[in-house]
């Protein structure tokens, strides 16, 4: 599995965290830029109407899907290639994708697949801090950015003055709520530009929101970052107890009242829904965190980040794994599969289809990835938990497959190629940089804007990749 904290060596460590981080970012301590919007709603401004705002669901799936047993199946390659899973036909006449996967078979029209993104880096932290950062890490391991992730980038260039909603936020499980450990972290952009975190899984039935409160020491620490702990409600006679109202300026304390808004409370409460939604999505952590993502991104957050790990906050089966890090050391990855692909088929299915009818599909993106793909030959080793022999894939950057829906794009779509063994692009080779310039279009945000490195040289957005065009919005 990935989520010890001491690797073994004949185990994968998984996307761990380097170090220990309080959940929130500092806010209004060094204030937020206020001057930054939108080119659109400039535009729209001067044009005398207000466009309505863009947003994105990004679910992150870490440990890396098997492209071999999701979107790019193989099933005339050698079997030590192909797996013993097999193709379904899908909505999208001639487009197959995993037996495992029927319910997102039947609305293949309303999503693309992208086969042939690639990068060189295929240690976890060094390919999450390549995908969350568009750039490449100056380290190939550990998950401490050099450089600001896409959350931040975001968070710096579409927080608004009087906004109630957070611009960013992210939901992890308990224990992972680190900056580092997907990361996360805002580098020379300051943790006040971090996401919102919440924390925990909203299937249970004791789930409760932990909102903003005050870590023990912050009354003295005021560079802190602040937990997303229990009590909303008793938020403001926390702060006057600690003497902390105070101490910080008036733009923070607004930045307080606005996180005590009772909107901003309603958006995240699940009990709000039907049942028939609830169950539609799924009583699993992926089922109900992407549900709450859609409730997010109509109460006005810009870019919601759901992490999909574990499937449910209970015991993992002895053949399984904690997440999407299938080397045989780790799991039987086709046990692993049987357990956790369903619950990941009706949770995507259920967010993409709920996109489309709630006519979300032309203002919310929605990307479902991880960090790489696997191996695409099948290893056998004995497995730490189960001690047989078990199939597994290992890491691999050199082509993964992942889906993408709304965003006003055309769907139905397969974009890219790899080779008959999924190893490496062949056709439309393309890089998470790529993707990104892609999200940045949708949101307004030019990828050339810079922002000020801790030596104060100006740092591009994003230094190079293109939208696809295949994802931009039907004219």
């Amino acid at each position: 599995m990935s989520f010890s904290s001491s690797a073994s060596p004949h185990r994968c460590s998984g996307p761990l965290s380097r170090r220990s981080f309080l959940s929130m970012g500092t806010l209004g301590l060094t204030g937020w830029s206020l001057s930054d919007t939108l080119r659109a709603e400039t535009i729209a401004k001067a044009a005398g109407k207000r466009l309505k705002d863009k947003s994105v669901i990004f679910v992150w799936l870490p440990g890396g899907m098997s492209q071999l047993e999701s979107y790019d199946m193989k099933p005339n390659a050698p079997v030590e290639y192909r797996g013993v899973l097999n193709p379904i036909r899908t909505k999208v006449p001639g487009t197959h994708i995993c037996e495992l996967f029927p319910k997102q078979a039947k609305i293949a029209d309303k999503f693309n697949i992208i086969r042939s993104v690639h990068h060189e880096f295929s240690d976890h932290g060094g390919g999450h801090k390549r995908f969350m950062t568009g750039r490449n890490p100056a380290l190939p391991v550990g998950f401490v950015n050099d450089a600001p992730s896409v959350q931040s980038i975001i968070t710096r260039k579409l927080q608004r003055a009087g906004q109630a909603m957070p611009t960013c936020v992210a939901g992890v499980d308990r224990g992972r709520s680190g900056i580092d450990v997907f990361s996360m972290g805002a580098a020379y952009l300051g943790p006040s530009a971090s996401p919102f975190m919440v924390v925990g899984d909203p299937s249970a039935k004791d789930f409760k929101v932990e909102n903003i409160g005050l870590t023990p020491d912050m009354a003295t620490r005021m560079d802190d970052r602040m937990h997303l702990l229990k009590g909303m409600d008793n938020l403001k006679r926390e702060m006057d107890r600690s003497g902390l109202m105070d101490a910080m300026d008036s733009f923070s304390q607004k930045a307080f009242g606005m996180l005590t808004t009772p909107s901003v409370r309603d958006a995240f409460d699940l009990t709000q829904e039907s049942a028939q939604t609830r169950e539609r999505y799924g009583y699993s952590t992926y089922g109900q965190r992407g549900l709450m993502a859609r409730r997010l991104v109509e109460a006005g957050c810009r870019f919601v980040t759901m992490v999909w790990e574990n499937p449910f906050s209970t015991t993992i089966p002895k053949n399984c794994t904690y997440n999407w890090d299938s080397h045989a050391v780790n799991c039987d990855m086709y046990a692993d599969a049987r357990w956790r692909m369903p619950v990941y088929d009706q949770a995507a299915s259920a967010l993409i289809e709920d996109i489309h009818q709630r006519g979300l599909d032309k203002d919310v993106l929605v990307i479902i990835t991880g960090e790489f793909g696997r191996t695409p030959k099948i290893n056998t080793q004995i497995g730490t938990q189960t001690g047989v022999s078990q199939p597994g894939r290992d890491h691999w950057p050199n082509a993964m497959s992942f889906i993408v829906s709304g965003g006003g794009m055309q769907t139905g779509q397969v974009i890219g190629a790899t080779n008959p063994r999924a190893e490496f692009p062949i056709e439309r080779p393309l890089s998470p940089n790529d993707l990104w310039a892609t999200v940045y279009q949708h949101l307004g945000i030019d990828p050339e804007d810079s922002f000020d490195d801790f030596q104060g040289r100006p740092m591009p957005i994003l230094p190079f990749g293109d939208p696809i065009k295949e994802l931009l919005p039907l004219a």
